[in-house]
C-alpha cells in the first residue's frame, strides 16, 4: 500500500518519496535517460545556514500536510497563497529536507521575468568572442579543432535556469521554488501552464546544433551547479515531476486555467497555539515577557499586516538586550508597528 501522508511534517529526514504510488495516468512522464538523485546531504552546504534553519524549524499545519502530500501525488504544482511572514516560501525547504530532494531550486519573480528565464540562459555574445579567440589560437599553431571540445560550442555558453533544471529527467522529484509569481508580468503563468501540464520544453538552440552532432547529445550545465547533464537533440523532458511551490502574497487574480493546474493552499495568520510553536521551534520555550508579545501581536496583527520574523526579532531582543520592562515595550512597538495604535472598528 502506498504511504499516506509521504510528508508528515514531522522535520524528520526519511525516504518515503520512493513510496509514492504510480502518477494518475495523465500525469505519466518517461524522460530519459534517468539521472540520479542529487546528494541530499549536500543540501546544508548548497544553501544558507538562514534557509537550514528555516527548513528544520518549519511548522506545518494539518492542513498544509493534506495539500503538499495532494500535490505529490497528483504531480501539481502547490500555490501557496497568504499575507507576508506565513512561512509560504519556507514550506518547500521543509519538505525538500524531509523527503530528501537535494538543494531547492529557486526561481525569484519580477515584473521583467520571462518564461525563457526559467528554463535556460544562453549568451551568443560570449560564443562568439570564444569562436574568434579559437580560431586566431588556430592561425597561432596551425591545429584545427576537430576532435576536441571546442569552446565555441553552443553547450558552452548555455545553462539552464531553475525550472530548466528541475524538468531533467532525475530519478527522485527534485524542488522547486517559484517565488512571488504575483509579481510577475501578466502573461508568465499563462505561458507556465504547457511547461508545467507536459513536463517538458525545447532548446531551439541546441534542436538546430543537433543536427550536426553525430549523437545529438548536448553537456549543459544544470542550475546551482558547475556539473554538466546530458541534453538529447535539444530536448527535455521530466521523469518524475518536481515538487513545485508557486508563492503569492495575493497582489493580483490569476487566470482560471492556471488555477486549475495546480493545488491550491491558502496559508493564515498562526493563532496563539501555532505562535508558540513556532517560537519555541526558532527561540526556544516562550517565557513570560514572550507571551505577552505573542498576546499583543494577535490582538494588532489585521493592522498593517504585520509579519511573524517581526514577533521573533522582538522576542529575540527581549531575551538577548539588558534593557528594564518599558525599553522593552518600546522596543517591542518599534519592531513590530501598530503595536501602539489603536485599533480602529473597520480594522479586523
Amino acid at each position: 500500500m502506498p504511504l499516506w501522508p509521504v510528508y508528515t511534517g514531522t522535520n524528520a529526514p526519511h525516504d518515503g518519496i520512493t513510496k509514492l504510488p504510480a502518477p494518475p495516468p495523465w500525469r505519466a512522464f518517461d524522460g530519459g535517460p534517468v539521472l540520479p538523485a542529487p546528494d541530499a546531504a549536500a543540501d546544508a552546504s548548497a544553501v544558507s545556514p538562514d534557509r537550514t534553519h528555516r527548513a528544520e524549524t518549519y511548522q506545518a499545519t494539518q492542513e498544509t500536510v493534506q495539500l503538499v502530500n495532494a500535490a505529490l501525488y497528483l504531480r501539481r504544482p502547490l500555490l501557496v497563497t497568504g499575507p507576508p511572514g506565513t512561512g509560504k516560501s519556507s514550506l518547500v525547504y521543509a519538505v525538500a529536507r524531509e523527503l530528501g530532494l537535494g538543494p531547492v531550486l529557486r526561481w525569484n519573480i519580477t515584473s521583467r521575468s520571462t518564461l525563457h528565464d526559467g528554463l535556460y540562459q544562453y549568451d551568443p555574445l560570449s560564443r562568439l568572442y570564444a569562436a574568434r579567440q579559437e580560431a586566431a589560437r588556430q592561425d597561432r599553431t596551425g591545429e584545427n579543432a576537430e576532435g576536441t571540445d571546442d569552446p565555441s560550442g553552443i553547450e558552452h555558453h548555455l545553462r539552464l535556469g531553475p525550472l530548466g533544471t528541475a524538468l531533467l529527467p532525475y530519478a527522485r522529484p527534485r524542488a522547486l521554488l517559484i517565488d512571488e509569481i504575483d509579481k510577475s508580468d501578466l502573461d508568465l503563468p499563462n505561458d507556465l501552464l504547457n511547461v508545467l501540464e507536459e513536463g517538458q520544453y525545447e532548446i531551439p538552440e541546441l534542436v538546430r546544433a543537433a543536427r550536426l552532432a553525430p549523437d545529438g547529445v548536448a553537456e549543459v550545465l544544470a542550475d546551482g551547479t558547475d556539473e554538466r547533464v546530458p541534453v538529447a537533440r535539444g530536448r527535455v523532458r521530466c521523469r518524475a515531476f518536481p515538487f513545485v511551490v508557486l508563492t503569492s502574497n495575493g497582489e493580483r487574480e490569476f487566470p482560471p486555467a492556471f488555477l486549475r493546474r495546480c493545488v491550491t493552499l491558502h496559508l493564515r495568520q498562526p493563532d496563539d497555539r501555532h505562535l508558540a510553536e513556532i517560537v519555541r521551534a526558532h527561540l526556544g520555550e516562550p517565557d513570560a515577557h514572550a507571551r505577552t508579545l505573542i498576546e499583543r501581536f494577535l490582538s494588532r496583527a489585521g493592522v498593517g499586516d504585520l509579519a511573524t520574523d517581526q514577533l521573533l526579532n522582538a522576542i529575540y531582543l527581549a531575551r538577548s538586550a539588558d534593557l528594564d520592562a518599558d525599553s522593552l515595550d518600546r522596543l517591542a512597538e518599534q519592531l513590530m508597528p501598530y503595536l501602539g495604535q489603536t485599533a480602529q472598528p473597520d480594522a479586523f
